[in-house]
């Protein structure tokens, strides 16, 4: 049985039947018939349940981000800004799939040469509960509107959402068996990417996940698109407006409780600002309002799981053990639930988990820079390049270290890290590879195929 609990009493609210083996291939097989033809249609047909599923998206989103917030603990107004960002997406590539994939003619010495783009066939979908409806769909928009089918395995604890997102995609119409929601245990994805007519994955999740399906995907000569996890650098050098500053940071390190690949992890200041800026973000942090994500008004709820709020805690507490402070929170909090506080360790040095590994939860870790060249070479010792964010008043200076000296998919100056449809989305080194989103995302999926006409 797979099991959904809540992350505010620790209750199970839903259990779910396992998938055996046979019916997974059914699903397989019913997904690459409905592939055939679905790939034979004009853009303007395929556009039509995209936007469909834009506005039942928009409809349904109150009822979306309540089923978030029990399955996962997100709260209803970031559950209900997550289904609307995913009607966006829907709505983009039925808007725009057609011109990104229009064949590219090429003068060469034949009569008539170009590059066409056409669909890989049914794409494995692996995605993970933090953000349990838009990794869905920044995967799936994309891949369906270039003409393949899509198939989900989603993370066991939010099999609800993603049982509503095989509703969603029923009632606006796509042709039966072109989503399948797959509701198997993490074992049973290798059994699934072995399936001759299973042509790619796409995953979303840790680096040892990321791992697993590289070596998978590779054993089989399959195509793989890798978003994996990160430790975003944000550096704030000495001319940083500050207050504007501290509240970026503190949005980006708590929003969805600090559970996001692209949060701000390690904030980077330079030692004329350290004192400044660690006070006016541990009382911007001490201000936002913790609690059962169900209730208006909360800012953070609980942590997905008990074992992930246990995880996190283990990584505090092991950084206090080697000389950071705590400046804030870093208990666990009695009661029921995965709650964990606001967190700020100061002094964080290499060699300490805040320092070198991911924190999926609320906990900010300060780390003094000397000056810019020592804050960039902070920024880059790290085995992440998700994303990054740099802070000055001197636009041109902060272009500068975004564009040509962070190590990262993603630069952002000024602002805090975010998906955007119209932007290419991914990371490097252990952050994975390959690109979501943009133009960039939908081509990941197809044929890059040559016709040459003598």
């Amino acid at each position: 049985m797979i099991s959904s609990i809540d992350p505010v009493t620790g209750e199970t609210i839903a259990t779910y039947e396992e998938m055996p083996l046979s019916e997974v291939a059914q699903a397989v097989e019913a997904a690459d018939r409905a592939h055939q033809s679905w790939s034979r249609l004009e853009f303007a047909a395929r556009a039509l349940p995209m936007k469909r599923a834009a506005a039942l998206l928009e409809e349904r989103k109150d009822a979306l981000a309540l089923l978030m917030a029990r399955e996962m603990g997100k709260p209803l107004a970031q559950g209900i800004s997550e289904a609307e960002k995913c009607a966006w997406v829907c709505r983009h590539y039925a808007e725009h799939a057609h011109s990104f994939l229009v064949p590219e003619p090429i003068a060469t010495d034949a009569a008539k040469s170009y590059v066409t783009f056409q669909p890989l066939g049914v794409v494995l979908g692996v995605m993970p509960w933090n953000f349990p409806f838009w990794q869905v769909f920044r995967f799936a928009a994309p891949a369906l509107m270039a003409g393949n089918a899509c198939l989900l395995k989603h993370a066991s604890n939010v099999s609800g959402c993603a049982l509503a997102i095989g509703d969603i995609a029923r009632d606006a119409g796509f042709p039966e068996g072109l989503f399948g929601v797959l509701l198997i245990r993490a074992e049973a994805v290798t059994r699934v990417l072995e399936m001759p007519l299973v042509r790619a994955a796409a995953l979303t999740g840790s680096s040892v996940a990321g791992r697993s399906i590289a070596s998978q995907a590779g054993r089989m000569l399959k195509k793989c698109v890798l978003e994996l996890g990160g430790s975003d650098p944000y550096v704030v050098l000495e001319d940083a407006e500050l207050g504007p500053t501290v509240e970026t940071c503190v949005a980006s390190r708590l929003i969805n409780g600090g559970q996001s690949c692209i949060a701000a992890k390690r904030f980077i200041v330079v030692r004329s600002l350290e004192h400044a800026f660690t006070e006016r973000m541990v009382d911007a942090m001490r201000e936002r309002t913790q609690g059962n994500p169900t209730e208006p008004g909360i800012d953070i709820g609980p942590l997905a799981r008990r074992d992930l709020r246990d995880q996190v805690h283990a990584q505090v507490t092991e950084s206090v053990r080697r000389g950071a402070v705590r400046a804030l929170g870093g208990m666990v909090p009695p009661g029921a639930g995965a709650f964990y506080p606001p967190t700020v360790l100061t002094g964080v040095r290499p060699g300490m988990p805040a320092y070198d590994e991911e924190t999926f939860g609320p906990v900010a870790a300060v780390i003094v820079a000397e000056d810019e060249a020592d804050a960039i070479r902070i920024a880059n010792d790290s085995p992440f390049g998700l994303g990054a964010a740099v802070f000055t008043r001197d636009r041109a200076r902060g272009e500068r270290i975004a564009a040509e000296e962070i190590q990262a998919g993603s630069c952002f100056v000024n602002a805090y890290v975010r998906s955007d449809p119209r932007l290419p989305f991914g990371g490097i080194k252990e952050s994975g590879y390959g690109r979501e989103l943009s133009h960039f995302g939908i081509r990941e999926f197809v044929n890059i195929k040559t016709v040459y006409i003598a």
